[in-house]
């Protein structure tokens, strides 16, 4: 067990970070949308993706770097959020280019999204755009 006076310290445990699994949830989401509703040769289709992807990695490889650089796991994880944060400038875009609304980020929508997302709030069903495939693993619908 590594203790705080080891060359090398304690890293890595990203699974567990809330900003890992948060990241790993806007990644598939926006694997998802992207594959519905932006045509799969265009640019912004791999913009977006990549952006989302290059979050989730940036974090991992940023928790794997904490035991030998401080330095390393900061760097990494600004890019992170560099990352996600032009992957929301993306959805803005995709938003106002479609005319349709953004909720101010403490709205009663989005909080009752919020909500649903970490099971707080039980959805009745799911839905018209959600992915129906398979609800094996849903208990309440």
């Amino acid at each position: 067990m590594n203790k705080p006076t080891d060359l090398i310290l304690p890293h890595g445990g990203y699974r567990k970070l809330r900003s890992f699994v948060v990241s790993l949830a806007a990644y598939d989401g926006t694997v998802i949308f992207c594959s519905r509703f932006i045509d799969k040769r265009s640019r912004t289709n791999d913009q977006m993706v990549q952006a989302a992807r290059s979050g989730v990695q940036n974090i991992a490889e940023g928790s794997l770097a904490s035991g030998t650089s401080k330095k390393t796991e900061l760097k990494l994880t600004s890019v992170a959020r560099a990352s996600l944060g032009e992957l929301i400038r993306d959805y803005e875009d995709y938003l106002r280019q479609n005319s349709l609304p953004i909720w101010e980020k403490n709205s009663l929508r989005v909080l009752a999204m919020r909500g649903r997302l970490s099971g707080k709030i039980k959805s009745k069903k799911p839905s018209d755009r959600s992915d129906q495939s398979d609800l094996s693993d849903l208990s309440e619908f």
